[in-house]
């Protein structure tokens, strides 16, 4: 089992950066990637970014150049800056943890909101 709690996010204007964290605990060293999805209301979840335990990382589209992930594997966290936020980057963000097995985990939501 893996427990992921988030923290971070909140209300910022077009333009500016909030940085999202997500710690893991538990069975840790099962974990291959780790990353957050964001799900705005009416549409799906989706990808934002992820990162490998050996260093892969993959970026949404929308999202390259401006949102950088980072991971710290000492303290079984992931980082998501976000830079140059949009008002279409308003979502829900959800950490996520996937296993070797391909088993998932998520954490709770937390909201991003970015006001134009």
């Amino acid at each position: 089992q893996v427990q992921l709690v988030e923290s971070g996010g909140g209300l910022v204007q077009a333009g500016g950066s909030l940085r999202l964290s997500c710690a893991a605990s538990g069975s840790i060293f099962s974990i291959n990637f780790m990353g957050w999805y964001r799900q705005a209301p009416g549409k799906q979840r989706e990808l934002v970014a992820r990162r490998s335990r050996g260093g892969i990382t993959n970026y949404a589209d929308s999202v390259k150049g401006r949102f950088t992930i980072s991971r710290d594997d000492a303290k079984n966290t992931v980082y998501l800056q976000m830079n140059s936020l949009k008002p279409e980057d308003t979502a829900v963000y959800y950490c996520n943890a996937l296993e070797y097995s391909s088993r998932n985990y998520w954490g709770q939501g937390t909201q991003v909101t970015v006001s134009s």
